[in-house]
């Protein structure tokens, strides 16, 4: 899925919308990378290192998404076998199930 996407060829003076005509400035491209990295959990952006490149940020971002995704399937099948196996009504089921959603 990600290999299409690297594969797409790349327009010269693309913008990030294409309705729209604005551009991006290089101070907001490094702002909104600051504002991402500030979200990784410390393990993923190098222990509050100092700013790292541009790719490593987005490289560092999308590990810790899969690895969020990751998390939840295990969760998920977790909770699933607990269900499964324990005493559980269908009403209560139907209770958890609606929490999850």
């Amino acid at each position: 899925m990600s290999s299409s996407r690297r594969s797409r060829p790349r327009h010269a003076g693309s913008s990030l919308s294409s309705s729209s005509s604005r551009t991006i400035s290089e101070d907001q491209i490094s702002e909104l990378l600051s504002k991402l990295q500030a979200l990784l959990p410390e393990s993923q952006s190098r222990n509050g290192a100092h700013r790292g490149s541009a790719a490593r940020v987005l490289q560092d971002t999308c590990s810790y998404i899969r690895s969020l995704h990751q998390e939840v399937d295990n969760l998920s099948e977790t909770l699933a076998e607990l269900l499964s196996s324990a005493d559980v009504t269908s009403d209560q089921a139907a209770v958890i199930r609606s929490l999850l959603m």
